[in-house]
């Protein structure tokens, strides 16, 4: 008689060593952050919990992230791994509400990847910057031996400087906020993934990989309170909504009805199984603001870019357990969780 094999399909919350899982931004990584990172490097700066970390500094405030990029392939639509590892830096300082500044770019490249490659991606890398007002001002360079590097992978620092008195982060957010996002979710994930598998729909899905620094300075600008931004990458809009409520420890209910998704992305996620709110973005934000700036708030956005279709999404209610509720189109109501796996491998 045989004996049955059996297998989990949810990765077990004990492991002892790394899975590509721990990369996907859901459970596992976090669950990688609160055992070992967390309590090694622990500091105030650290339990911001933010995008990075902001401190004093000649008696303003600068905000320092840092950000490691393998996305596979090195080029997709609507972009490449060099605009994607500046955007991502620039993105976190200005989701901490800074102007960007400086950069900084290690390279771990691979025996046998070709000059034209590294000089078509390093001068992507110069132009995504130049547009954003940061200067790439230091690095390093490694070479791994044949068949141990993929390639290309690429890290960024940044630091960039707060010139307001706004406190942006987590544990600004309040009851009564309103939950913005500043466009249409999910074609980062789908770009990669119909570019990596050679997969062709009606129409090219193009990577919203893109700086946010024109709807950032917008809303900067403009006077509103803005009580935290956060922008939607590894995990997508369920992923990093699950992380600010519990932060916050505040309840979120959102409305699927409202929450921008094209209908071509759409479709790609109903053919490959995927949900679009757990899709990455390379070029999309939730802006929580206080319900009498939410009209303003959206009108800004919806100047810079109407195209994206801004939207309000949701809602902060009581300090709860950290929870968020979603109204699905139907009317049914249920909880949204990080997820337990990787859905979708080396999209960043």
């Amino acid at each position: 008689m045989n004996t049955p094999h059996l297998e989990c399909p949810v990765p077990l919350s004990y492991r002892t060593e790394i899975t590509v899982g721990h990369g996907g931004g859901g459970k596992l990584t976090q669950e990688l952050i609160d055992t070992i990172f967390r309590p090694a490097f622990a500091n105030d700066a650290l339990e911001s919990q933010h995008d990075g970390a902001v401190m004093p500094f000649a008696k303003k405030r600068m905000a320092f992230t840092t950000d490691s990029h393998v996305v596979s392939p090195l080029f997709f639509p609507g972009g490449d791994i060099g605009s994607l590892a500046v955007n991502g830096t620039i993105n976190d300082l200005l989701m901490c509400g800074a102007r960007p500044l400086w950069m900084s770019a290690g390279f771990i490249l691979e025996e046998g990847l070709s000059l034209e490659t590294l000089d078509k991606i390093v001068k992507s890398m110069a132009k995504t910057a130049k547009e954003s007002g940061a200067s790439i001002v230091t690095g390093d360079t490694k070479v791994v031996e044949r068949g141990k590097g993929d390639s290309l992978y690429v890290t960024t620092a940044g630091i960039g400087i707060i010139e307001h008195n706004h406190i942006i982060g987590p544990y600004s957010i309040n009851e009564g906020d309103v939950i913005i996002v500043n466009g249409d979710i999910g074609r980062h994930g789908m770009a990669i993934m119909a570019s990596r598998e050679g997969l062709e729909f009606e129409s090219t899905i193009e990577s919203d990989c893109a700086s946010l620094l024109k709807p950032v300075e917008a809303l900067l600008n403009s006077g509103i309170t803005i009580h935290c931004m956060r922008d939607l990458t590894r995990g997508g809009l369920a992923t990093t909504l699950v992380e600010l409520a519990k932060t916050s420890k505040c309840l979120f209910t959102l409305n699927e009805a409202s929450i921008p998704v094209t209908d071509l992305v759409r479709g790609a996620c109903e053919i490959l199984g995927f949900e679009p709110m757990y899709v990455a973005n390379e070029g999309r934000f939730a802006c929580i603001v206080p319900e009498k700036d939410a009209d303003k708030a959206l009108a800004i956005l919806n100047e810079v870019a109407p195209e994206l279709c801004p939207a309000v999404i949701g809602k902060v209610g009581p300090k709860d357990r950290g929870v968020v509720y979603l109204t699905s189109i139907i009317g049914t109501e249920r909880v949204l969780d990080r997820l337990s796996g990787e859905q979708l491998p080396r999209i960043c």
